[in-house]
């Protein structure tokens, strides 16, 4: 709790490029938690503005707009800690985050793997009409993502189990212990 008594929301941002992992780590890391009873919601915000709405210019205030109310709704069962897995562009899209999920503690962990391995993963996961486009942007968010430095810390997602992976990300996120 904080002083005023009120409850504390923490946020976990899971950050990266496209085939860093963040989808997979947030899924392991809510297992992770759950076998530990840690009450929490994992939520994909990508997911979350996955829609093609032509009267509307960009479909991120939706998203932000979903993930407001789908945090108030957790959090109404108690819920007061939040993994997030979506890349972080810039510090307005950090404060939307924070703001959209009502933190007053946000960690941001950036996944990272070598661009040859990131780009294959997308290639196997993304084999429809715009595989190309995304396979290009891997680099080019990888890019953005170094010049924007949000993130707390890094995790290396490459040549290592995803329960190595997540565990370390909550152990340094400091949501668990060793």
């Amino acid at each position: 709790m904080n002083r005023n008594g009120a409850v504390t929301e923490s946020l976990l941002i899971i950050s990266g490029t496209m085939g860093a992992g963040k989808t997979a780590v947030l899924g392991e890391a809510s297992d992770i938690l759950a076998l530990r009873h840690i009450a929490h919601a994992a939520i994909d915000l990508d997911a979350l503005g996955l829609a093609h709405l032509p009267s509307v210019g960009s479909t991120e205030d939706v998203m932000y707009r979903n993930l407001q109310s789908v945090c108030k709704n957790y959090a109404s069962l108690g819920v007061r800690r939040f993994l997030l897995a979506r890349a972080m562009e810039d510090r307005a899209e950090l404060e939307l985050c924070r703001g959209s999920v009502a933190a007053t503690n946000t960690v941001v962990c950036r996944l990272t793997a070598s661009m040859e391995v990131m780009q294959q993963r997308v290639r196997v996961r993304e084999s429809g009409v715009s595989q190309l486009e995304y396979v290009a942007r891997v680099a080019k968010l990888n890019a953005i993502l170094d010049r924007a430095r949000l993130e707390d810390f890094t995790v290396t997602n490459e040549n290592r189990s995803l329960t190595e992976v997540a565990q370390e990300m909550l152990v340094k996120a400091g949501w668990i212990s060793n």
